[in-house]
């Protein structure tokens, strides 16, 4: 069951730290940024999830900008799968959930 209320720390892959940082620009940091998003919308990536469960979130870096990333929780660890700027319909998702 995934809580991210808990304390917990990342799990980064050295191929997706690059990939991150190559085609989307995305930093670690960024990414780990999101997750204390107090408004960040966590949801089941059910149809990613065949070998582990995977999730997807979304929500702002300290600089404002509404990220879009996939991840796992493996035992205590959290593991970016994929961080990218969310396009429009997921910041206008993002920003109206905030209104609720």
């Amino acid at each position: 069951m995934l809580d991210l209320d808990k304390p917990f720390e990342f799990d980064w892959d050295q191929g997706n730290t690059v990939k991150n940082l190559i085609k989307h620009g995305i930093e670690c940091r960024q990414a780990e940024e999101v997750f204390l998003d107090g408004y960040s919308l966590s949801i089941d990536d059910t149809g990613h999830s065949n070998k582990e469960n995977r999730f997807l979130l979304i929500g702002k870096d300290y600089q404002g900008i509404v990220l879009y990333v996939v991840f796992t929780q493996r035992k205590n660890k959290i593991r970016v799968i994929s961080a990218r700027i969310a396009n429009k319909k997921e910041r206008r998702f993002y920003e109206q959930s905030k209104k609720v």
